[in-house]
């Protein structure tokens, strides 16, 4: 859980948050049980309003460049402003299923 406390902690610290959710979706994928390689963020925060979502993006990336250079091989980013979150009735989309590794 280290990666994931790591990854919540970075984005809480540096965005004003009006909503976050970290999933480790790792054990959907073909890597050993309890890894933290790949992660779905929801982070809904005021501070988007007016980013494009690429902005959105590399802000976040930014902040977690250990997190990708080292353990972190996937993230799903889901940005949003607080009305784009209420408009999507507060839910984040599905992740698509791995099709790797033989799975």
């Amino acid at each position: 859980m280290m990666v994931q406390i790591i990854i919540e902690k970075k984005i809480r610290d540096n965005i004003g948050l009006e909503f976050l959710q970290v999933v480790n979706e790792s054990d959907r994928h073909s890597v050993p049980a309890n890894s933290e390689t790949h992660f779905k963020v929801t982070v809904v925060s005021q501070e988007f309003e007016g980013m494009l979502l690429i902005a959105r993006h590399r802000l976040i990336n930014a902040l977690l460049k250990d997190e990708l250079a080292g353990p972190v091989h996937a993230l799903a980013l889901h940005t949003m402003t607080p009305a784009q979150w209420e408009a999507k009735k507060q839910l984040s989309p599905d992740s698509a299923n791995c099709l790797g590794g033989g799975k």
